[in-house]
């Protein structure tokens, strides 16, 4: 299966996530949120594909890496073709990170269109970053996210317990 990149992996990330994290940067997103510090990735048919068996592939090589981070673009536009890396991640012992302009609301509800296919992501994601960046809410001062409205959702916990648990020590 293909998934619509918008530019190589980046190895080493300190700032998508806790850790050493590599992050795969999708293409593609319908939320155009103004001040977006990613606007090149908008569009839905720029950027290039990668099997997602070659992401995987440069997952298993990664040696330092505490975690991966899907962003972009948002990574639930391509939730289907994200599943197999995401639960290889996991198969590997690295936590997944996971923004999203879509709110845990909309990605959870049964009439979202995307559904099934959303869900079977979560069960692969460790924390959320859900929501649109706000540049009225924006604050330096945030940890991982850009704007105040964003949530940092401990996903796991938050499937167990049908509650948004927000993790206190990235707020």
């Amino acid at each position: 299966m293909k998934v619509r990149l918008a530019s190589p992996i980046t190895y080493d990330s300190i700032v998508d996530g806790p850790g050493l994290r590599m992050v795969i940067w999708t293409q593609g997103c319908i939320h155009n949120c103004d001040g977006c510090h990613n606007p090149q990735t908008h569009a839905l048919d720029a950027g290039y594909e990668l099997d997602h068996e070659e992401l995987i592939q440069q997952l298993k090589e990664s040696r330092l890496q505490k975690g991966i981070t899907l962003s972009g673009g948002d990574p639930f536009l391509q939730a289907k073709a994200l599943i197999p890396v995401a639960a290889e991640a996991k198969k590997l012992g690295l936590d997944v990170w996971a923004y999203t302009g879509f709110r845990w609301e909309f990605l959870m509800h049964p009439n979202n269109p995307s559904h099934n296919e959303h869900f079977e992501l979560l069960q692969h994601v460790d924390t959320l970053v859900d929501g649109r960046f706000m540049k009225e809410k924006k604050s330096v001062d945030l940890t991982f996210r850009g704007s105040s409205n964003q949530r940092i959702i401990d996903v796991q916990k938050s499937l167990k317990e049908k509650v948004i648990i927000c993790r206190a020590e990235y707020m």
